[in-house]
C-alpha cells in the first residue's frame, strides 16, 4: 500500500452547528459519541499531538473527510457504516478499517499500530 492515499472518513458532518454539537457530546456523553475515529484522533477541542505527528510522517498526504463531504462524492457508499479508513488504489477505494474495527480500538496507540502494519 505504499504511496497510496489514506482516506479517513469521520462519522460527523461539517459546519459550525455540528462542531458545537460534537464538542458538547464529547464533554457530556463521551461513551455515546458516534465517531470513534474522532474520539481516537481528537481531544475535545483539537487534534491530538501524537496523531498530528503520525500523520506528518506518512509518505502520502492523507485525506480527511466528514460524512457529508464523503457521501457527496461517493453516494454509493451511503449504506456503509462510518467511520472508515480507506485507501485509494488504481481500482478505486478499498476499506482498510471498518467502523466495527475502529469502534473496538481502545486508544490512539492501537490505531497507529494497526495503520503502521497495514501500510
Amino acid at each position: 500500500m505504499h504511496n497510496k492515499t489514506l482516506i479517513f472518513v469521520y462519522n460527523a458532518d461539517t459546519g459550525w452547528f455540528n462542531l458545537a454539537s460534537d464538542i458538547a457530546h464529547k464533554i457530556f456523553s463521551p461513551a455515546t459519541y458516534p465517531c470513534s475515529l474522532c474520539a481516537l484522533t481528537h481531544g475535545v477541542f483539537a487534534v491530538r499531538p501524537q496523531w498530528e505527528a503520525f500523520v506528518q510522517k506518512l509518505e502520502t498526504a492523507p485525506v480527511f473527510l466528514h460524512r457529508d463531504e464523503f457521501l457527496r462524492t461517493h453516494p454509493d457508499w451511503a449504506e456503509t457504516p462510518l467511520p472508515l479508513v480507506l485507501h485509494e488504489t488504481d481500482a478505486g477505494l478499498e476499506i482498510l478499517l471498518t467502523a466495527a474495527a475502529l469502534n473496538r480500538m481502545q486508544d490512539l496507540n492501537a490505531l497507529i499500530e494497526v495503520l503502521d502494519r497495514k501500510r
